[in-house]
């Protein structure tokens, strides 16, 4: 898809526009006629592997891409190479995108930051053992800035997911986006924290090379001079937007994953807890993240391991692109379609404590 958006950016004029809606269209329309009910069986779990790691050199030949649109101080090198190679004049191709193309080259750029940097970077942190995964992911995330993720949702997320101290965890009724704003903050101090009294157990002080959260801000600082040298200004401001972005979206799908969701503190995390999706486009797209549930149960399974439940879960009515539409978008429809799946888990899956808890909430 990252290549097609390339793609569609080269044929200039209102292409890249075509590309967000076609691109929207068909995850939206394909999740509503195509679900999964059975977990696959692979043999060669190397190239389910590759498909992870091939996103590393993909994400920065895009975002690279991306930003020469946008800049107008580009080393003649690469404009004498899409000149002699491709036939292409950067400047005129530039020039023919309207502002709504703009926003659509944007647009796309921060959801493919957010797919394929930082929900597989999702997947390979949560590799806490193996050095490569989580080199290849936090590399992934530094293109979002957020380094943070690799700490506070694997340490603090998945332990305190569905709690009231849990800042990834959406209440009933809160607003999409005041929540995102909190989330990130509130993330961030977990996050740092996390990390503060993992070094203090190992007597290591704060500033240090051992410090992730040190460590994962100096990389996304590299990967933005890089940015900045390549492209200028202007291309440094569009990357940096993009990340933004991207980090906005995540915080919207934390929202959309365990929107109303209650748990009772010291009790173990079970299906119930998260918003589960079976939608087959979003699956597929999104590596199983959409297996939520089965996650939060297990995070060490990979992500060719998730089932895709139903009985014990409960479920999101659409697929995660049309979940996401609908709560940046339109949240009060969002809400309204979420309320009635809210009521069906305090009859049919929420405990009795969980049901007594929701009373004094409300």
């Amino acid at each position: 898809m990252a290549s097609m958006l390339i793609i569609c950016c080269i044929k200039g004029n209102s292409y890249p526009t075509l590309f967000l809606v076609a691109f929207s269209s068909v995850m939206i329309i394909g999740d509503l006629f195509k679900k999964e009910n059975q977990i696959e069986r692979f043999s060669y779990p190397f190239f389910l592997n590759l498909a992870l790691y091939i996103n590393l050199p993909i994400l920065f030949i895009l975002v690279f891409f991306i930003v020469s649109i946008f800049s107008n101080s580009l080393p003649d090198w690469y404009l004498n190479g899409f000149s002699s190679i491709l036939n292409i004049d950067l400047n005129v191709l530039t020039q023919s995108f309207s502002l709504l193309d703009k926003f659509s080259i944007i647009f796309s750029t921060s959801l493919f930051i957010g797919s394929l940097g930082i929900v597989t970077a999702h997947e390979l942190t949560h590799r806490k053992k193996n050095k490569f995964d989580m080199f290849i992911g936090n590399c992934l995330l530094s293109f979002s800035w957020d380094c943070n993720f690799a700490v506070e949702h694997v340490y603090g997320h998945h332990k305190n997911v569905c709690l009231d101290i849990d800042p990834a965890s959406a209440k009933r009724g809160e607003n999409i986006y005041s929540f995102i704003l909190k989330a990130i903050l509130h993330e961030q101090i977990s996050g740092w924290n996390i990390e503060l009294l993992r070094l203090k157990r190992k007597n290591i002080g704060l500033v240090s090379l051992k410090n992730k959260m040190i460590i994962g801000y100096l990389r996304s600082t590299f990967l933005t001079i890089f940015v900045f040298v390549f492209s200028g200004y202007v291309g440094t401001l569009i990357f940096l937007l993009c990340a933004f972005i991207s980090k906005l979206l995540l915080e919207a799908i934390n929202y959309i994953e365990h929107f109303g969701l209650i748990r009772e503190e010291g009790k173990p995390v079970r299906m119930r807890h998260s918003w589960n999706s079976n939608h087959f486009f979003s699956s597929i797209y999104l590596y199983n993240v959409t297996r939520h549930s089965d996650h939060h149960r297990n995070s060490n399974l990979k992500y060719w391991e998730l089932k895709p439940v139903d009985k014990d879960a409960p479920m999101l009515p659409y697929g995660y692109l049309t979940m996401l539409y609908f709560v940046l978008f339109v949240p009060f429809v969002y809400k309204l379609i979420m309320n009635k799946e809210l009521q069906n888990w305090d009859i049919n899956y929420a405990s009795d404590v969980e049901k007594n808890l929701l009373i004094t909430k409300l």
